[in-house]
């Protein structure tokens, strides 16, 4: 069995001097992988399609995912490391290529990279991107990351983003790339995972 842990990042344990050495521990412990999780904020009204009520009041203390993913690959060598789920249309692909892509680097090449779609509107609104066509958004976010991460030359045309013929360097440690893994419980989202991705980040759902 290989058991994960998350990277100390929500509420009391979102503390950037001593996040290091707790991931330095957990791998000391024998743990196969650490793992980050995305949240932009914490609504104080519940947010519509939340289960149980409230958020939980940890969510509203949060450091960023892929610098806190730094910080894991930093203090650490062996664990691989990864996003469960990162909410991949928040950033431009190009920019969340590059991230990704020095992330691989940085930790020689142990990073994992989990996508996912999120759930809650006001972080969509928040970050000015649009929530309806998050499905499309996705499907080219995932071609322009696949052409980023491609040999040769970059270049992507779609409807949303244009990247002229580039030279986008460096490329990441693994090859062809890193791990792909989508999250996502609709058929339209398992459907994707089944044509585009390596693997499927699951989650504790109510049974309805």
């Amino acid at each position: 069995m290989r058991i994960g842990f998350s990277v100390p990042q929500f509420g009391p344990f979102a503390d950037p001097g001593r996040s290091a050495a707790m991931c330095t521990a957990l791998e000391a412990l024998g743990c196969h992988s650490l793992w980050v999780a995305d949240r932009l904020l914490a609504p104080l009204t519940p947010p519509e399609g939340y289960p149980g009520g409230p958020m939980p009041v940890r969510y509203g203390t949060h450091l960023d995912p892929l610098l806190a993913l730094g910080v894991a690959a930093a203090a650490t060598e062996r664990v691989r490391l990864g996003s469960s789920t990162l909410n991949a249309l928040w950033q431009p692909p190009l920019v969340l290529a590059r991230a990704l892509t020095t992330l691989d680097l940085i930790s020689r090449g142990r990073l994992e990279v989990g996508l996912g779609l999120g759930w809650m509107r006001e972080e969509y609104e928040a970050a000015a991107v649009p929530w309806r066509g998050r499905g499309a958004r996705l499907e080219e976010t995932l071609d322009v990351l696949e052409a980023v991460w491609g040999s040769g030359p970059v270049a992507h045309t779609g409807r949303l983003w244009t990247i002229p013929p580039s030279t986008v360097l460096p490329k990441p440690l693994q090859s062809p790339r890193p791990p792909l893994l989508l999250g996502g419980f609709t058929p339209f989202a398992l459907e994707r995972v089944g044509r585009r991705a390596d693997g499927w980040l699951a989650a504790a759902m109510p049974l309805p």
